[in-house]
């Protein structure tokens, strides 16, 4: 096995079931991004970093959730960087103290690991091939949008890890379990607790990718380190929505014109370190920038812009993907075709006003047993 999540693991291994003929029951998927809230930001700027630790403590807390409000499988990535493992040992100890351990876990395994967006992308098309209703996502920006390209109708409920977390917003794991696991076991219904996210496609000759958040123009002529936080090479900023409490790119637009998550349309931001409007933006943890405003203009859904910058790369979500050269034409265009989001706050208050968390007196949650053996 080429991760290291455990010894003896429950594995699933992709389309074709969980080996031995079963139907997938519907399932709690949960992708943990050993890799999040660890780039070069903690070099330039102050950004902290997540600890893999933390990352399996929020899974515990997810799975245990999860199994009280009745889910009864969980769908858990493997890696290479000890986040399975550690979750593998905790409900171990756990199941060992006859504590509260929650529903069953599976750990879905790759072939290989490259250690990039890559691995997000199939960890999330696998789990969705085996009966997953609700992928929780813990990540940043790039690892929300890792999963929105292989999670089809599967909703994603990202929680924030990352660095730059402008699209996960941070819950108590707990109650994101709870959220997520109504959905799964259909005490809910998605239509009740989902909305569909906005996206920005951007095209440059053969090449596509997808933003959830931001695509930033910028003058620097490589991709490199991919994150961007130098002010001074930015050009041009589209938003799918802009937070003036958000972290990021996207705070720039922010400031100078708000756009919600759920309205439709964006905001495109022409940006010069020569403008007359000058702000102040937070583009990194610990790193507030001066940023020169040149023009502000509506994006309209289906609505194709060609960027004007001749010479540079195209950041999305915040990461340098596309390095453009003289004679390179790149479009980007906002859709309302982006994944399905579930929304916490949404779900636990239709919860409420249904029932759905009433329990007969006298009943308690109880144990289950885990890891099952398949």
């Amino acid at each position: 096995m080429s991760a290291d999540c455990n010894v003896a693991a429950t594995l699933a291994r992709g389309p074709q079931g969980c080996g031995n003929g079963r139907v997938a029951a519907p399932s709690l998927a949960i992708v943990a991004n050993p890799m999040s809230g660890r780039d070069i930001r903690r070099l330039v700027a102050h950004a902290s970093v997540f600890p893999n630790t933390e990352k399996a403590s929020m899974v515990q807390r997810l799975v245990r959730a999860a199994g009280a409000v009745g889910v009864g499988r969980v769908l858990l990535s493997t890696d290479t960087m000890g986040v399975a493992r550690e979750v593998r040992r905790r409900l171990d100890a756990d199941r060992g103290r006859g504590g509260l351990v929650g529903a069953d876990v599976e750990f879905v395994e790759l072939d290989s690991y490259t250690g990039t967006a890559q691995d997000t992308t199939e960890l999330v098309r696998r789990m969705a091939s085996l009966g997953a209703r609700v992928l929780v996502v813990l990540g940043g920006d790039g690892t929300v949008r890792a999963a929105a390209g292989s999670s089809d109708l599967v909703p994603l409920l990202p929680l924030s890890t990352g660095t730059n977390n402008a699209f996960p917003h941070v819950w108590e794991a707990t109650v994101a379990g709870i959220a997520a696991g109504l959905v799964t076991v259909g005490a809910l219904d998605a239509a009740e607790a989902t909305y569909r996210a906005k996206a920005l496609r951007v095209r440059s000759g053969q090449r596509e990718e997808i933003a959830l958040v931001d695509v930033c123009v910028a003058s620097m002529a490589h991709v490199g380190a991919k994150a961007v936080w130098q002010p001074e090479t930015l050009r041009e900023l589209y938003c799918a929505f802009a937070e003036p409490h958000a972290i990021g790119l996207s705070s720039i637009a922010g400031i100078v014109h708000p756009v919600p998550r759920r309205s439709p349309g964006g905001v495109r931001v022409c940006l010069s370190p020569d403008a007359p409007r000058q702000v102040l933006a937070p583009l990194a943890p610990g790193l507030v920038s001066r940023v020169g405003v040149a023009g502000v203009v509506p994006l309209l859904i289906g609505a194709e812009h060609p960027v004007a910058v001749d010479r540079g790369t195209i950041a999305v979500d915040g990461e340098r993907e596309i390095e453009l050269g003289p004679g390179d034409l790149a479009t980007v265009t906002l859709t309302a075709d982006g994944p399905l989001i579930l929304d916490v706050a949404a779900a636990l208050g239709a919860a409420g006003e249904l029932g759905r968390l009433d329990v007969p007196a006298g009943d308690a949650v109880t144990a289950v047993d885990g890891i099952r053996d398949i």
